[in-house]
């Protein structure tokens, strides 16, 4: 059976919270057209210098600056320090699978911008429960990733009085959660909308054996009381200047020297997107298996978003790239100790209707050029 896609992009109708109007084209689509001919760029930029001047030089570090060292975040940090002049603190959650050209970008785009660099790895053996967990749960085993990035930076927030935290890109740049015409908070409606999976860390104690509410305080995000005795803002610097991934790109290669890298499952011309971590291409397959989609069905509507391809060109791309078994699958299954039969089985007790997925016509993709330096025993 085809799945059902928005007539203007390639997106399926199993994508979580895609909605399709009278003419067929899903809410991603609206919402960028609202990004392009709505939004009036030059005045939401005066907001956003007025909300920074409430904060600067008012204490240590005018704001908090979440970093992975990915495409977006490196954008984030140097757009925040040479255009806008803050002081900011870099603050990084390090999932525990960062690659080795990633962690090179890191360091570069640090000692290049000058900025103060404050890194935390949660215990191993806590997130290998955790991934588990979340895999049989939620068919997603990216849990304490997800938790982490957005609930650590925010308790350092709260630590160091540090009241103003800048993301990225806002979500409605990919999603239907949130609009453009709203300026989107990066608060607790939205952690627990749809960062946590619906699993808080509170409800990890109650399902996994072994372990304290104290192993899952780096997942736990602060109280609403807390938050508000700093007085936080939490917020997208993409609700304030329009967000061009490509173009962000070419900037910090220039600027800071950012190297791309190879992604599973992804065209040559994507190697930018995601390629901090090692496990992309399984997190990815495991959408292909629930949802029939993969990541070049995303990173082809962005370009036909922006006129950059056509809709026959990305159905082309994602044809050929979407669904490959990832090589890194190999080491995935080893450092969680189950077999490929155990993660399909699980994987196919979260398909989303009315896709079905056929493991007959899956086919092996290529090893990436450094996963031999990741496979260590853990």
């Amino acid at each position: 059976m085809e799945l059902k896609r928005c007539t203007k992009c390639v997106m399926p109708e199993t994508w979580e919270s895609i909605k399709f109007d009278k003419k067929g084209l899903c809410d991603i689509c609206r919402n960028i057209e609202v990004k392009k001919q709505k939004i009036d760029w030059g005045k939401r930029r005066q907001e956003f210098i007025r909300l920074l001047n409430e904060y600067k030089g008012k204490g240590a570090y005018d704001c908090i600056i979440p970093f992975s060292g990915g495409k977006d975040s490196t954008f984030t940090v140097w757009k925040m320090v040479k255009e806008f002049n803050v002081k900011p603190l870099v603050v990084s959650f390090d999932h525990g699978f960062y690659r080795p050209k990633t962690l090179v970008n890191r360091m570069r785009t640090l000692e290049k911008l000058g900025v103060d660099f404050l890194s935390f790895k949660p215990n191993w053996q806590v997130v290998k429960k955790l991934m588990m967990e979340a895999l049989k749960r939620k068919g997603d085993f990216c849990w304490h990733c997800h938790t982490g990035i957005f609930a650590y930076p925010m308790q350092i927030a709260v630590k160091f009085k540090i009241p103003l935290i800048i993301w990225g890109e806002p979500s409605a740049e990919y999603g239907g959660y949130y609009s453009y015409e709203e300026k989107e908070e990066v608060d607790e409606r939205m952690f627990n909308r749809f960062i946590n999976l619906g699993i808080n860390a509170e409800d990890m104690y109650n399902m996994i054996k072994g372990i304290t509410l104290r192993d899952l305080e780096p997942f736990r995000y602060p109280s609403l009381e807390e938050l508000r005795a700093i007085k936080c803002r939490s917020v997208c610097l993409g609700s304030y200047v329009p967000w061009d991934v490509k173009n962000h790109v070419k900037i910090i290669k220039k600027e800071l020297g950012w190297q791309e890298d190879e992604v599973e499952g992804v065209p040559p011309g994507y190697n930018y997107e995601k390629i901090e971590c090692m496990f992309t291409g399984v997190r990815d397959y495991l959408k292909y298996i629930k949802r029939g989609i993969g990541r070049t069905a995303h990173l082809a509507s962005i370009d036909v978003r922006n006129d950059r391809l056509t809709r026959k060109e990305a159905l082309k791309l994602m044809n050929k790239y979407d669904g490959l078994r990832p090589a890194s699958l190999d080491v995935f299954l080893k450092y969680l100790g189950i077999s490929e039969d155990e993660f399909i089985r699980i994987a196919l007790t979260h398909q989303v209707a009315p896709y079905k997925h056929d493991l007959k016509k899956t086919k092996k993709g290529k090893q990436l050029w450094d996963q031999k330096l990741w496979e260590v025993k853990r």
